[in-house]
């Protein structure tokens, strides 16, 4: 972890009195890395493996990395230079010699393999050995795949963006998918299960984050619902004292608002009796505790009774 001062300067508009603002010309690259590492998280791994113009294989993991488009099936990810001399990765080298990768998904099973292999080995030492992940012949590239991953990606590179020419600097690799290997674990029946893969995420500093069961939850999209918005709700539940923002967003996510025969039903609930005669916090407690509970639809006829 990466520690340094920070000068609170005033915001301009006034507005968040409570943030501190900072420059990233008054900052060193390190010091903007460290903010850039540390809140954009966390991130998926690209554990890349690619071949030099004589064949030698290299793997290395980057978390600078993402899915950027359905069709043309397209990943990205961007190998930084050095941060103390500038001089470009072995996988960026690679890429640009033979513009072929494979694109290796990182499980908790393999996460510290995939560790070791981040060790800035010289270019003619194999990853693959140093840390004993299997070397698997691809179908329609030259890179070999890991054995191991849950799911790799065979790409083509489509281009390659320079982004600067100084220590840390990026340099974007849009790569197009040609060929999906899953293991069968992880597609019962034939299906594809993402809920089995117990992915790991980059987080700032030496920290990972488990995609375990247990810290999964589910948010309904409205992508084939419109929903009604904050906006259209009345102002005593917008200001709410006891609403969260996530309990704000998860009511005006609701297709509509309760007819008047809703919400009157709703009132006659004892529960809802109760805590109207103890005023309206008590009745947005209730309407929270329906919310966290999945009852958008009790909440709303709660909160506008």
């Amino acid at each position: 972890m990466i520690t340094f001062e920070l000068t609170k300067t005033p915001p301009k508009s006034g507005y968040c009195p409570n943030h501190m603002i900072l420059t990233a010309t008054d900052l060193s690259p390190r010091e903007t890395y460290s903010f850039l590492a540390g809140a954009v998280a966390p991130r998926p791994i690209c554990f890349a493996s690619t071949i030099d113009a004589e064949g030698k294989v290299n793997l290395s993991p980057y978390s600078f990395f993402n899915v950027v488009s359905g069709d043309p099936p397209m990943l990205a990810f961007s190998p930084l230079r050095s941060g103390r001399d500038g001089k470009t990765k072995d996988t960026l080298n690679n890429v640009l010699a033979v513009p072929e990768v494979v694109i290796n998904i990182v499980d908790h099973a393999m996460v510290e393999q995939m560790s070791l292999t981040s060790t800035a080995y010289p270019p003619e030492v194999n990853e693959f050995e140093k840390a004993a992940l299997t070397q698997v012949q691809s179908e329609s590239v030259r890179p070999p795949r890991v054995g191991e991953s849950p799911v790799s990606f065979e790409c083509v590179v489509d281009r390659v963006i320079p982004l600067g020419d100084g220590p840390m600097a990026g340099n974007l690799v849009l790569a197009r998918v040609v060929c999906i290997h899953v293991r069968d674990e992880f597609a019962p029946g034939g299906t594809f299960d993402p809920t089995l893969l117990d992915l790991v995420g980059r987080m700032g500093g030496n920290d990972y984050v488990r995609a375990i069961p247990e810290s999964l939850f589910e948010i309904p999209k409205p992508v084939r619902s419109l929903g009604i918005g904050v906006d259209a709700l009345p102002p005593h539940i917008r200001n709410s004292t006891v609403l969260s923002g996530n309990n704000l967003g998860r009511l005006g996510n609701a297709e509509r608002l309760p007819t008047e025969a809703e919400i009157a039903k709703a009132a006659k609930l004892p529960a809802v009796a109760q805590a109207r005669s103890q005023g309206r916090e008590s009745l947005h407690t209730l309407a929270k505790d329906s919310l966290e509970r999945g009852d958008v639809e009790l909440a709303l006829r709660i909160l506008l009774g």
